[in-house]
């Protein structure tokens, strides 16, 4: 039985073109940073859990609720073959009872913050914002994207952020957790005009303060599915 299942819904992702320096102490044992077109990317998305089941229990007043994280990209050698997964860095959600289970469990990152979203029809487009407090100040993703979803181009960097399909959390210098992350591919929408307002060293240290200064590398909208996160193992 999985872990977790869910559906991850309305996913606004941006992206960031960082120096992989920044990265070393996060980088869990046995992975190695996973490039595209060999530049190293971080990115901020936002999205709605929907339907959520812990072991296949739907938990009262913790079934739909907002998360952002910041993460980055790795890959690991299993066997022969290089499973592509994802690090965060932190992971905001509304309850702390998702804090608590996800960071004694899993051993991840996860901060508890008032959180709010809007997800608003226009003509012949949509609006999507994450919203999340930190010390006092709103932080926001806004997106604004077209009404009809589109493909994943193959080969894509867009296809690259949402095709990674692991989890890879650092414990110590000698020990990583893995779990596997199952979803079908996911359908975008293009996006037409989007606001960053975030303080980024306020937020996620002072390490990721220049993320605030530097631009953002490209924006998307992911439709989302369902999903499943299965149980870990230690590598």
């Amino acid at each position: 039985m999985s872990f977790l299942t869910a559906e991850w819904r309305k996913l606004a992702i941006a992206n960031y073109k960082v120096d992989p320096d920044i990265l070393s102490p996060y980088i869990p044992y046995k992975t190695e940073l996973d490039l595209w077109d060999d530049a190293c990317y971080m990115s901020l998305v936002g999205f709605m859990f929907k339907n959520t089941k812990l072991m296949g229990l739907p938990i009262p007043f913790h079934r739909d609720f907002e998360e952002v994280n910041l993460r980055f990209y790795v890959r690991y050698k299993h066997l022969e073959t290089w499973r592509r997964g994802v690090v965060f860095v932190k992971e905001i959600v509304p309850k702390p009872a998702l804090t608590l289970v996800a960071n004694a469990i899993y051993k991840e990152h996860y901060k508890t913050m008032s959180m709010k979203h809007s997800w608003n029809n226009l003509e012949n487009m949509q609006q999507v914002i994450y919203q999340w407090k930190c010390y006092g100040r709103w932080n926001s993703l806004s997106i604004q994207a077209d009404s009809q979803a589109k493909e994943l181009p193959e080969s894509s960097k867009s296809e690259f952020i949402t095709e990674h399909y692991w989890g890879y959390t650092k414990i110590n210098n000698f020990t990583s957790y893995e779990y596997e992350v199952t979803h079908p591919k996911w359908q975008i929408y293009e996006v037409l005009e989007y606001n960053v307002d975030v303080d980024f060293g306020n937020v996620y240290g002072s390490r990721f303060k220049e993320l605030g200064s530097i631009a953002v590398d490209s924006v998307m909208l992911a439709e989302g599915s369902e999903i499943t996160v299965e149980n870990k193992r230690k590598i």
